[in-house]
């Protein structure tokens, strides 16, 4: 299966003429802590919202390839700006397992976001016709410019006993419903990727229709045919958080290339590009970054391939990707620390290439994506034992 050409195949080159506008408003990004109108009209107006929304409600339906590649160039210039697409992109599979009415009222809208987070406390009561929600969920990444929201909850009955499906399992579901329903708290107080306002919001006792939830990534559910759905959301989060990576990597070392060329470090008579420890590290990290990246997107390109032919996602290709992208994250991070630390003095500065990146690109490590414990997981599978597969 080839990937897609025309309209949905230039959405790489719409992602790269909006660098001129995102390094304009990444001052008021970073001070705002949120995207900020200017920049969202620009966003909006590219398509790169819906870049993983299925065709027939007017969305990108790319492939993760693409996904990847256009997320990564927008981290070049603002990592918090390719994060919220990134998450946009992810929760905007969901459209994929609802009813089309629903699908459409939820997405029509040209500036529709759907932003969610963790909600450890959450909880769903069954009523007649849908639930009764209250919870609080945080870490929801865009949620200052999303027009719905989403609430994962576990799903109980009105006596508070946990509902059961048909295989025993505890009944889970994500509640999707407008943003002007919440409450939100402002807590995103960060060192990195502070644009992306990825702040809390809170329901109490707030109905939702039973139409408006869906069991994410269940294939009982899903509605749409097309190969892209085949992949569960995480797949996407890993690999385009993996791209948010590996854009600020490139950018930095970029700059560092640039830098070594003029400057003389003091005390010395050389320019940087003229030491041959600089120039072994320069061309150790090139191989890092460009062996990572090639690791994803060719793992990503074969597997789209077969998933294509099969119509199906097996195990083995999910613990595929989370090597491959977890493998790049750490990657990437390694890069940005050398070249931060080959920097010197001209590092530290907030005007430079290096600082506000060096913070993001650690803020991307501390997520969930960027976990090692990933490593084991997939080391679990390789040795034939049982893994954990929750956060496949």
């Amino acid at each position: 299966m080839e990937r897609q050409a025309g309209p949905v195949g230039q959405a790489l080159e719409r992602a790269r003429a909006l660098a001129p506008l995102l390094d304009r408003c990444a001052e008021a990004v970073e001070s705002e802590r949120r995207l900020v109108p200017a920049l969202l009209d620009g966003l909006h107006e590219a398509g790169l919202f819906r870049l993983l929304l299925p065709r027939v409600l007017d969305g990108g339906e790319v492939d993760p390839i693409t996904f990847v590649e256009v997320v990564e160039e927008i981290a070049m210039t603002d990592a918090s700006v390719a994060w919220c697409l990134c998450q946009a992109g992810g929760c905007a599979m969901t459209a994929a397992y609802l009813g089309p009415e629903v699908a459409r009222h939820v997405f029509e809208d040209r500036r529709a976001v759907l932003a969610w987070g963790p909600g450890p406390d959450a909880r769903a009561v069954a009523v007649d016709g849908g639930y009764r929600v209250t919870g609080t969920w945080s870490f929801a990444s865009g949620c200052r410019h999303a027009t719905w929201l989403g609430g994962h909850c576990p799903v109980v009955t009105p006596e508070g006993q946990p509902r059961r499906r048909a295989d025993g399992r505890h009944d889970e579901r994500t509640m999707l419903f407008p943003a002007a329903s919440a409450e939100f708290v402002d807590v995103w107080h960060v060192s990195g990727l502070r644009g992306t306002g990825s702040d809390a919001f809170t329901v109490t006792d707030l109905f939702v229709p039973h139409a408006y939830s869906v069991s994410r990534d269940d294939p009982a559910e899903r509605r749409q045919p097309g190969p892209l759905y085949c992949f569960p959301a995480g797949s996407l989060y890993a690999s385009g958080f993996a791209g948010v990576a590996m854009g600020l990597a490139r950018a930095m070392l970029d700059a560092f290339v640039e830098l070594a060329r003029d400057k003389t470090p003091r005390g010395g008579r050389r320019t940087l590009r003229d030491n041959q420890v600089v120039q072994s590290e320069v061309a150790q990290a090139e191989a890092r970054l460009r062996s990572a990246r090639m690791f994803l997107l060719g793992s990503l390109s074969e597997i789209w391939q077969d998933v294509g032919r099969s119509g199906s996602l097996a195990l083995d290709q999910r613990m595929t990707i989370r090597l491959a992208a977890t493998y790049a994250i750490h990657q990437a991070r390694d890069v940005a620390d050398r070249v931060y630390a080959a920097a010197g003095s001209s590092a530290i500065f907030t005007a430079g290439a290096f600082e506000r990146r060096f913070r993001d690109i650690h803020a991307v490590t501390q997520q969930l994506q960027g976990r090692a414990s990933h490593f084991e997981t997939v080391g679990q599978f390789l040795l034939g034992l049982e893994p954990d597969t929750q956060f496949l």
